[in-house]
């Protein structure tokens, strides 16, 4: 299995911008199709954007579509996740997950692997 580990959390004003990473070990990035979840407190953990295996595409969660954007890097072996217009619904913990599908799935049990979480806050 791929391990992961996210870096680039912190804390942000409304309206500003955070660009995640997520470093993959083990195994390639482009093996998976990659997922970018979060978790704000005393909530589920929710499907935030995913990238096919292919890198050719992309999926988002309603609540960010046009504000975030996923790319994938082949040759860092990195899933980045930048986030812009940010506000303070935004805050959770984002996880980064690697599940062996070709396409994207907003499930999270069709993911394998998943890194420890970085807290993104977001003050009002």
């Amino acid at each position: 299995q791929v391990q992961l580990v996210e870096s680039g959390g912190g804390l942000v004003q409304t309206g500003g911008s955070l660009r995640l990473s997520c470093a993959a070990s083990g195994r390639t990035v482009g093996n998976y199709a990659m997922g970018w979840f979060r978790q704000a407190p005393g909530k589920e953990r929710e499907f935030v954007a995913g990238i096919s295996r292919s890198g050719g595409g992309t999926v988002y969660a309603d609540s960010v579509k046009g504000r975030f954007t996923i790319s994938g890097n082949n040759a860092k072996n990195t899933v980045d996740l930048s986030m812009n217009s940010l506000k303070p619904e935004d805050t959770a913990v984002y996880y980064c997950a690697a599940s062996p599908l070709g396409y994207v799935s907003r499930g999270s049990s069709s993911y394998e692997s998943w890194g420890q979480g970085t807290q993104v806050t977001v003050s009002s």
